[in-house]
């Protein structure tokens, strides 16, 4: 299927489809309209039979577009999760973790220290820090809302400034296409202090946890919770199973370790870190030449297997029991699993089909900006299409080609700061979107609903882009100066939370 340039039209389908996911609150309808109507638009424009030609589009993307690695992993990790509860860990866990974690403020900041520690990949973050952090979350009322954006805002902020991780080896991959830097790597830690989004968002959840303040509908969600409502959406799924008696901690912990480190070591081997290239006998060149989704599964399935060695001879559960909860594990990822392949799908509409990316970067290529806007208008640009397609890889893969040269010919002062825009901007428009993979994995690694998960934390993380673009406008007047750009963004996020307590407490008053 050759892409097709349709102009202003190739935004239409994303746009179709987060409006109708925000009024309707049903996501996978709205994914579905949205990709039809760009599955239409493209045979029009090609072509082909509005009909036959729009349905047999859809479904030949949909099948190439389909990560079948992560949905492998999605449904180890689901079995991983109900045999460790099969088993009573995760029940010992929580009551474990009750008694050391005092009070609601300390496991929030705890849920948030575990996501900034599992800096390496952004999946991997998202549905282990779901998985272990329930049972304490829900011992003292936190919202499922709550968990879902702690998890989310922590997730890929972390993973962008991280230089051994994921992202960083995608956004290097990107920056030495360019030609314009001799190490991605030093270019890449030369945009962390830059990074707005990701630091304030950090700094966020800490602010927030610490605080215990909520506004907007993460407020209502925290009210419902305070009388028993957690907005769970996996509650179902226990009733399906007997809890062992005869469960411990251990019975938790150590599958859960056994995912973190098998996963690390797969990660690190298919690196090359103990291969027969030197290049790649470092840390930081293994984690990124690695293949985490490879080696997500191998983690997961290394996780089941220590799980069944543990349980079965013990007979904490039965042969029959464990190879159930298998099922019913698998059973419970479907829906993130269908949402997953339709945000992959109507992704691929936008960046395959209707060259959605290459319209909207060139309409920045081709407008004449003052240089001191730059980086201000290259975050909207950035956040714009990343929501709009739901990837950040996919939106800094086509915009990093094109911001650095322009950068680099009109202010090249300021080139480093476009750049750590350019990330900051496809971070938050990943946040933000309802067909994210990132935010579809944190509302499932939190046992909440999706469309509930989305509509809570929107309020937080615009205010956040907020305190960004005002901070990138004092970033490209000071000529790219990281302390001012740095203490600006601080500042500005520090002047919003005062406003936001004050109006906090009166509402609380009200009330």
């Amino acid at each position: 299927m050759d892409p097709v340039n349709v102009g202003i039209l190739s935004i239409l389908p994303p746009i179709i489809a987060i409006a109708l996911a925000l009024l309707t609150k049903e996501v996978i309808s709205s994914l579905i309209i949205g990709i039809l109507s760009g599955t239409l638009i493209y045979s029009i424009a090609s072509g082909l039979n509005p009909i036959i030609g729009t349905v047999e589009t859809t479904f030949n993307l949909m099948t190439g577009r389909m990560d079948v690695g992560i949905i492998l992993f999605l449904c180890l990790l689901g079995a991983l999760v109900v045999v460790t509860g099969m088993a009573g860990g995760s029940r010992a866990y929580g009551r474990w973790a009750a008694s050391k974690i005092k009070g609601k403020r300390s496991a929030m900041l705890a849920t948030g220290a575990l996501g900034i520690l599992i800096f390496i990949d952004d999946y991997f973050n998202c549905l282990t820090v779901g998985t272990v952090m329930k049972p304490v979350t829900d011992k003292y009322g936190i919202s499922r809302s709550k968990l879902s954006y702690i998890i989310d805002a922590t997730a890929a902020p972390i993973c962008i400034i991280a230089p051994i991780s994921s992202w960083a080896a995608a956004v290097g991959s990107n920056i030495a296409a360019t030609g314009m830097y001799e190490s991605e790597l030093s270019a890449f830690i030369a945009t962390i202090p830059f990074n707005l989004y990701a630091i304030l968002s950090l700094v966020m959840v800490a602010f927030l946890c610490i605080s215990k303040l909520d506004f907007g509908p993460m407020r209502k969600a925290e009210l419902k919770a305070a009388k028993g409502d957690l907005g769970a959406v996996d509650t179902n799924i226990e009733s399906e199973y007997e809890v062992s008696s005869k469960g411990t901690i251990w019975d938790m912990l150590v599958p859960v370790i056994a995912l973190i480190v098998f996963s690390v070591l797969e990660m690190l081997y298919t690196g090359g870190l103990w291969g027969d290239d030197p290049a790649y006998h470092s840390l930081a060149a293994a984690f990124g030449n690695c293949s985490p989704t490879p080696s997500l599964i191998v983690g997961g399935f290394a996780a089941l297997v220590v799980a069944f060695v543990m349980y079965i001879p013990r007979k904490v559960v039965s042969f029959r029991d464990f190879m159930n909860g298998i099922t019913i594990g698998v059973k419970s990822m479907v829906p993130a699993c269908i949402i997953l392949t339709l945000a992959w799908t109507i992704s691929g509409v936008c960046r395959e089909l209707l060259m959605t990316g290459e319209y909207v970067s060139g309409i920045v290529a081709a407008s004449a900006l003052p240089a001191w806007t730059i980086p201000a208008i290259v975050f909207a640009i950035a956040a714009f299409l990343s929501f709009s397609m739901g990837t950040a890889w996919g939106t800094f893969g086509i915009l990093i080609p094109i911001i650095v040269p322009v950068c680099a010919q009109i202010a090249p002062e300021l080139t480093i700061v476009a750049l750590s825009a350019t990330l900051a901007g496809s971070v938050f428009g990943d946040h933000c979107s309802p067909i994210s993979d990132t935010t579809i994995l944190s509302s499932t690694g939190a046992g909440c609903v999706h469309m509930e998960h989305v509509s809570t934390q929107l309020p937080y993380a615009l205010t956040v882009a907020v305190c960004c673009f005002l901070g990138y406008i004092v970033s490209g007047l000071c000529g790219g100066n990281p302390w001012i750009t740095l203490g600006a963004g601080l500042a500005i996020f520090a002047v919003a939370m005062v406003i936001m307590l004050k109006l906090g407490n009166r509402e609380v008053k009200k009330a």
